[in-house]
C-alpha cells in the first residue's frame, strides 16, 4: 500500500468508523513530516486498527520509545481514551496504600460478599521487544526468564504454585485437556491465534511459542505469559473486600518485580502496555455482579452501559468484550480510566460505582436514556 492509499483508507474508515481513535487522530501531514523507516514504523503500530476499521483503539506499540517517538500523534490518542484534557499534563501517579479507605462492598449489603473479583496489571521488561515485534526466539527466551523468576516465586509460602506452559517441548508443557481446562475455569487465555486484531499486529504470532501462566497453590494469584503484554499478573477472589484484593496484588507485584529484568516504566506513561489503553496504572479491576433489573433479565446491556458509563465505569456481559449478560444478569463491571489515576483511585471508583449501580438495582431505579 502506497502512503496515497493509505491516507485514503484512513480517510475513509475516519468517516464510516468515527470511534476508530487511530483514525480519528490520523495527521496525514504529520505522516508525512516523518522520514521513511519512522514512517514503516508507524505503519507497523496502526496496522491493526487500518485492516480492522472497528477497531476501538486501532494501535499497539511495538517498542517501549514508540510512545514518546510518536507522541504527536498518540498522545492524542491517549488523551481522547483515557479521558484527559489538552490543557492537563499527562502524567502517572501511583498509591498503594490500601489502609486510607475501607472499600467492603459486603458492608453496603451481605449479597454483594458473593462477587467474583479480579485486579490484574500489565507489565513488560524493557529489555524486550514488546510482544507485536518479538521474533519466536525471544518469545520463547523471555519466557525462560519468567519461569526462573516463576521458580524462585514458588518457594514463597504466600505465592508458591507452578508455572504452566504451553510452548512445545518446554519442560513446564501441559497437554491440550489440561489447557482447555484452564481456560474453562477462566485462568489460561485463549487461543490467540484466532484474534484478527492480535493477528495483524503481530502480537499473537508464533501461537503458542512463548506462551503459558503461573498459578498460586490456592489459585487465587495468576500471572500471565505472552499475551498482549509479556506479563498480565493478577489476583482473584470471590467476595466483596477490594482492599485484600488490591492488597494481595500489590504484595505479589513487588516480590516478581524483585525476581525479573526491570519493567518498562515512564513518569509520564507509567506502564508502558502494548495497547494505549493499557498505559498508566496498566490495570484493569473488575467483578462479576447479577444485575437483573437492570438488564431486563440479561437481555438489554444499554441502561446499565450507560448508567455505568456515567459513573466511569464500563460494563462488558460475563463472557468478556462483545458477549452478552447472563440470564440472570451477570455482567462484567470495571473502571474505564487507567492513565492519570492511581491504583487506589481506580479500586475506590470501582467501589463507588459499583455501589451506585447495586442501589439502582435494588431500588428498581432506572433514570432514562
Amino acid at each position: 500500500m502506497t502512503n496515497e492509499q493509505l491516507i485514503a483508507r484512513i480517510d475513509e474508515i475516519k468517516q464510516s468508523r468515527p470511534d476508530n481513535l487511530m483514525a480519528r487522530h490520523f495527521d496525514a501531514a504529520y505522516y508525512g513530516s516523518l522520514d521513511a523507516p519512522l514512517q514503516t514504523r508507524l505503519r507497523k503500530i496502526i496496522a491493526s486498527g487500518v485492516e480492522n476499521p472497528n477497531s476501538s483503539m486501532g494501535a499497539y506499540a511495538m517498542a517501549p520509545d514508540d510512545y514518546a517517538q510518536f507522541a504527536p500523534m498518540l498522545d492524542a490518542m491517549i488523551r481522547d481514551f483515557h479521558g484527559i484534557a489538552a490543557d492537563t499534563p499527562i502524567a502517572q501517579p501511583h498509591d498503594w496504600d490500601t489502609s486510607a479507605v475501607a472499600c467492603d462492598l459486603g458492608a453496603i449489603d451481605a449479597k454483594l460478599k458473593k462477587v467474583s473479583m479480579r485486579v490484574r496489571v500489565a507489565r513488560n521488561v524493557a529489555s524486550f521487544p514488546l510482544p507485536g515485534a518479538m521474533s519466536k526466539e525471544q518469545r520463547v527466551a523471555f519466557e525462560d526468564v519468567a519461569a526462573a523468576a516463576f521458580a524462585k516465586l514458588a518457594e514463597n509460602p504466600d505465592f508458591g504454585g507452578q508455572y504452566l506452559s504451553i510452548t512445545p517441548g518446554s519442560p513446564h508443557e501441559i497437554d491440550s485437556d489440561e489447557y482447555d481446562r484452564r481456560v474453562a475455569a477462566h485462568q489460561m487465555f485463549k487461543d490467540m491465534s484466532n484474534d484478527k486484531y492480535l493477528n495483524v499486529a503481530g502480537i499473537s504470532g508464533d501461537w503458542p511459542y512463548g506462551r503459558g501462566m503461573y498459578v498460586s497453590e490456592a489459585e487465587d494469584f495468576l500471572v500471565w505469559v505472552g499475551e498482549e503484554d509479556h506479563l498480565r499478573i493478577m489476583s482473584m477472589q470471590t467476595g466483596g473486600n477490594l482492599n485484600a484484593l488490591f492488597a494481595r496484588l500489590h504484595a505479589g507485584l513487588e516480590i516478581l518485580g524483585g525476581l525479573l529484568p526491570e519493567f518498562a516504566m515512564s513518569d509520564k506513561y507509567g506502564s508502558i502496555g502494548s495497547c494505549p489503553s493499557n498505559l498508566g496504572a496498566g490495570m484493569r479491576s473488575s467483578l462479576h455482579m447479577k444485575l437483573p433489573r437492570l438488564t431486563k433479565g440479561g437481555t438489554d446491556l444499554d441502561r446499565v452501559t450507560a448508567e455505568a458509563k456515567s459513573l466511569g465505569l464500563a460494563v462488558r456481559g460475563a463472557g468478556g468484550e462483545h458477549s452478552d449478560a447472563g440470564s440472570d444478569g451477570l455482567v462484567d463491571i470495571s473502571p474505564s480510566a487507567r492513565l492519570g489515576v492511581s491504583e487506589m483511585q481506580i479500586m475506590r471508583r470501582l467501589y463507588d460505582g459499583v455501589a451506585a449501580l447495586w442501589r439502582l438495582e435494588t431500588a428498581g431505579v432506572h433514570r432514562s436514556l
